[in-house]
């Protein structure tokens, strides 16, 4: 079995300096020491309203990073065109509303299938990997096949919400779909990563899917990285998931 990456968000290293303003902390210093620290790439959201990361974060990091760079976007005619200018590895498309304080929910690949189509086939056509932000719902899983989007991104924020509010029936309702969503994806051929609000300890469970090849994590490993420091985050992090692979592979 592969090993598992781990793809670091630093978008919330760019809400630190935006909150004063300036340079710093400059969030691509962020990737280059998450990089150095044992990360498989780098994911970073460009929100129509630059309420974290901006053009110029984005251009450095393709320029600079020796490692993926994955690009959060809303499908949108001006991010398309940013994506196709930058050329990430990989594009991941997301819901975006200006009200939220982080993405709710996944998209509907179901009900926008007109509206996602033409993103999706810009995208491919370039050879950049496209994934889809999507709850493990089966209705969800077999749009994005439909659509011809070879990865998608398992939206764990419910489960891990449960998780820490200590509610455990609906946490288990919301980890028996994650298990049934990536089983599903897999048997559709699809990539199957997953992310949002994962910690060490869900992070280490969720490692546990054989289907699932790529965890997201940001807000928490950035936030850890204030007492802990960004290196040592990272590699308490990787050893989570190391040990929740091992479970896979028993």
């Amino acid at each position: 079995m592969d090993r598992l990456r781990l793809g670091v968000n630093i978008d919330h290293v760019a809400t630190i300096r935006n909150a004063r303003g300036g340079r710093h902390p400059d969030p691509v210093r962020a990737a280059k020491l998450a990089i150095a620290a044992g990360c498989d790439g780098i994911t970073a959201h460009l929100r129509e309203d630059r309420r974290h990361i901006r053009d110029d974060d984005i251009a450095r990091l393709k320029a600079e990073i020796d490692k993926p760079l994955n690009f959060e976007m809303a499908a949108t005619d001006e991010m398309l065109g940013i994506a196709l200018k930058t050329m990430p590895h990989a594009v991941c498309l997301v819901p975006e509303k200006r009200t939220e304080r982080t993405t709710e929910g996944g998209l509907d690949a179901a009900g926008q299938h007109n509206q996602l189509a033409p993103f999706v086939a810009r995208l491919n056509d370039a050879g950049i990997r496209v994934s889809l932000f999507i709850a493990g719902d089966a209705r969800q899983i077999e749009a994005a096949a439909k659509l011809r989007s070879p990865a998608v991104e398992i939206h764990v924020g419910a489960w891990c919400d449960a998780l820490s509010e200590g509610k455990r029936e609906a946490a288990e309702v919301e980890w028996q779909r994650i298990c049934a969503g990536a089983k599903l994806a897999h048997e559709l051929h699809l990539e199957v990563h997953a992310g949002h609000g994962l910690d060490y300890a869900s992070a280490e469970t969720i490692a546990s899917l054989p289907q699932i090849v790529e965890l997201n994590i940001g807000h928490f490993l950035i936030g850890d990285s204030v007492f802990e420091g960004l290196a040592e985050t990272i590699k308490f992090m990787r050893a989570a998931m190391d040990r929740g692979r091992k479970k896979a592979r028993a």
